[in-house]
């Protein structure tokens, strides 16, 4: 079976020597300090060990049962979540007047990843609950703050986001569910939702439904949307529990991974819910939970590919098959380990670099968010609405592409269930599809993102890069690292050039290469993270660390980076600059 160990080492490594973050003034970030951030993260760790990862495996094989109306999670999913609500984990960075933590979302992120790559499907019921309740917290009147955020954040009560219905899906403006208003101020919600995270389960007593939906005589189109907060019982005005709200399971269904999820297709029957927001401004409201869930999305994604890249380097050195070309390494055994051969060591690279700077920007894009909300700083703001489809897109992609390569290190094996490898691979499937498509995210860097407030923000991003690099122009050492990144962020300005002069003229040119452009922006951003990486190891070298082998590792683990992976930018640049006439040559009746 599987295992997982949390990377505690490396989290610390990115957030004290690369983010620096308890010498940040973002408020909060002073207490962020070496032995309390361990802390956390140890204890996180052990838990995601102990706790949630022996249930991975079972999730995947028992998946979910639906009897007389009722999800029924699998078994030990309910005793694992009393003790993860027990330790507090499910409002660590949530407010504390509503029984959270009040810790950085950085913390709270890093903690994240180690819940997903221990086990995503039973890590969904608090993260769809935590998103819900954002939703809440920032578009909520303080009567429904009162009523639902206390229970949500501490998951007693757990959330989801209904968006989806079974002609329309990323085309929200199409959907039939509608909202009728009452005399008492609430609304009569009718409609059927597919495609439920966690709709239905046993984990909670209740369960709050955030469900889009419109309400009659209202515009047109996506402009005619509002949100509404249905629970599944309502609650009393005493918040005590009262009557079942008309709503239920139709089914379950049956996916190619992340079985111990409950994927619901839920019915309203004129069940009772309460405007969040305002009218016909739903998406506003949805967009918070969705931009959240996107960052957690692009983090599950990273997560899967370091649970499967583990245990890839695992068997790469226990396995024996062929011998050393250069030399018998094993003289002892019949043949030697697998982690001798290169293309062996190649795929393990691909992995430990992915993984290990693809860490390094999820906690930077969690960095900006803190600076954004806590410190009021719209810059931050900017840019991590900016970055939100990279990571979520590339990080997704490649996540996947990581899990099937840690898959081929185990051969035949890897495609055994035996093994557990595929698990890895189906789980990991899912993050480049929900919250939205992968081609979705593309089209919004580059239809909405790139031109938002002017320009401003990818110029920033272009000046950060810029700086970095002119920063270190007479540091011979950085070079390795700085001559690359200055060539790709070149590409990435290049390619932003060519959807400027040709995008306009036909809009095609710049939606054929978006796709392209995402990926190309995402291995600018981790080779920024790697430079950055460099100089704190080169730094701590220089400084006579205690653990010279873990920045060894780190510089090598840069320059396979900045040698195997950075350069393809070059190829993304040329297929965005071959235009749309490749991509829309043939009519529709060719295919």
């Amino acid at each position: 079976m599987p295992s997982y160990t949390a990377p505690v080492k490396d989290m610390q490594f990115v957030l004290h020597d690369v983010l620096k973050v308890s010498d940040s003034d973002t408020p909060g970030y002073s207490d962020l300090d070496r032995d309390f951030t361990a802390a956390i993260l140890e204890e996180a760790g052990r838990i995601n060990s102990e706790v949630v990862a022996p249930l991975n495996l079972v999730g995947d094989t028992e998946g979910c049962r639906l009897e007389n109306g009722v999800v029924y999670t699998p078994t030990g999913f309910k005793q694992a979540f009393e003790q993860v609500k027990a330790g507090g984990w499910t409002g660590l960075d949530m407010p504390e007047e509503y029984s959270g933590q009040g810790m950085p979302v950085v913390l709270g992120t890093a903690v994240g990843e180690m819940f997903s790559a221990a086990n995503q499907s039973f890590t969904m019921y608090q993260g769809l609950t935590h998103g819900a309740a954002s939703a809440i917290l920032a578009h909520g009147t303080e009567g429904q703050k009162s009523t639902y955020l206390p229970n949500m954040v501490s998951c007693q009560w757990t959330g989801t986001m209904n968006l989806t219905e079974p002609h329309c899906g990323t085309d929200l403006g199409l959907m039939r569910t509608k909202a009728v208003p009452q005399e008492d101020g609430s609304y009569k919600i009718t409609g059927q939702k597919i495609f439920i995270s966690a709709g239905e389960h046993d984990m909670a007593e209740n369960i709050i439904h955030l469900v889009l939906a419109k309400i009659p005589g209202g515009p047109e189109g996506i402009k005619g949307v509002s949100l509404f907060i249905v629970p599944k019982f309502l609650v009393n005005e005493d918040s005590a529990l009262g009557s079942r709200n008309g709503v239920t399971v139709g089914n379950i269904e049956k996916k190619m991974g992340i079985h111990g999820n409950a994927t619901c297709v839920m019915n309203y029957d004129e069940a009772t819910g309460f405007l969040l927001g305002e009218e016909h401004k739903g998406m506003r409201a949805m967009f918070t939970m969705m931009n959240e869930a996107r960052l957690g999305v692009g983090m599950q994604g990273l997560a899967q590919a370091e649970a499967a890249y583990q245990n890839a380097v695992s068997y790469a050195k226990d396995r024996l098959q062929g011998r050393d070309v250069t030399g018998v390494k094993n003289p002892e055994g019949p043949a030697d380990p697998l982690i001798v051969h290169p293309d062996i060591r190649r795929a393990l690279m691909d992995q430990k670099s992915f993984v290990e700077g693809g860490r390094a920007f999820l906690l930077w894009g969690a960095q900006l968010i803190d600076q954004a909300h806590r410190a009021g700083d719209e810059d931050a703001d900017g840019l991590v609405s900016l970055l939100t489809p990279v990571i979520k897109g590339f990080l997704t992609d490649q996540g996947y592409d990581m899990t099937v390569q840690a898959q081929q290190v185990y051969g035949g094996h890897g495609y055994i269930e035996e093994h557990g490898m595929s698990q890895f691979t189906r789980d990991a499937r899912i993050t480049m599809i929900y919250e939205g498509a992968n081609g979705v995210q593309a089209l919004d860097l580059v239809g909405r993102k790139l031109a938002q407030d002017g320009g401003k923000h990818v110029m920033a991003f272009f000046d950060l890069v810029k700086e970095f690099c002119k920063e270190h122009a007479d540091d011979d050492a950085m070079a390795e690292f700085t001559a690359p990144l200055k060539t790709a962020s070149k590409h990435l300005q290049a390619a932003g050039m060519y959807f400027m002069q040709n995008g306009m003229k036909n809009p095609n040119h710049a939606l054929a290469g978006s796709y392209d452009f995402m990926h190309l922006f995402g291995h600018v951003c981790l080779g920024l993270m790697w430079a950055r990486m460099a100089r704190a190891s080169l730094d701590a070298r220089a400084n006579g660390t205690t653990d010279p082998a873990f920045h060894e590792t780190k510089l090598a683990t840069a320059r396979y980076y900045m040698a195997r992976r950075l350069p393809a930018t070059s190829m993304h640049l040329a297929r965005i600059e071959s235009g749309a006439d490749p991509v829309m040559a043939l009519p529709a009746e060719a295919f």
